[in-house]
């Protein structure tokens, strides 16, 4: 399902509204269109599949969560050879939404002022505004962050390398810009 936005390759829209405590199951899928699209957005060479199973359902009283699995094929550049490097992507995530001003995303701080962050704790809620939220995007933005920045043909070591050691270099002279120059 394309959204109106031309910045969003993959879109589910689902209504806040229709959401209830029940979780729903939702699969989600991109097309060849949609496919594409993303291999540009994520400049890989290609994406061969995405798809998605999803739990969407409330979460206190006005926010939403979608709990899902993502998973894509995606072929990549090897960044040695520059060959093709097939990829596959299987990751678990959770994401929370809140409509926007809603209390429950802030962030709790101390008498200091200052917020206090867990690292390994959970994520702060994201914003929505309206009545929809984008499923898809949310599935894209997961599977964008599993992709391997650095990809490599199996057994494909970088050789030819050598570090300088540094004993070569030399202060420069305060003068050395000037031995050039010589008066008219």
């Amino acid at each position: 399902m394309q959204s109106d936005r031309d910045d969003v390759p993959f879109s589910y829209q689902v209504k806040v509204g229709h959401i209830s405590a029940n979780p729903v199951e939702v699969h989600v899928e991109a097309d060849a269109s949609e496919l594409k699209a993303l291999a540009k957005t994520w400049n890989v060479v290609s994406v061969d599949d995405l798809s998605a199973d999803l739990q969407i359902a409330r979460w206190k009283r006005d926010g939403v969560r979608i709990k899902g699995r993502v998973r894509a094929k995606i072929v990549q550049s090897c960044v040695v050879t520059l060959e093709p490097v097939e990829s596959a992507i299987d990751e678990t995530f959770e994401q929370i939404f809140v409509p926007e001003g809603s209390k429950l995303a802030r962030q709790a701080g101390n008498d200091a002022g200052e917020m206090l962050l867990d690292p390994d704790g959970p994520d702060l809620p994201e914003n929505f505004v309206g009545d929809t939220i984008d499923a898809g995007e949310v599935v894209a933005e997961f599977a964008a962050l599993a992709i391997d920045p650095y990809p490599r043909k199996q057994g494909i070591e970088f050789a030819g390398h050598v570090e300088d050691s540094g004993e070569d270099d030399k202060k420069p002279s305060a003068f050395a810009a000037l031995k050039d120059w010589k008066k008219d």
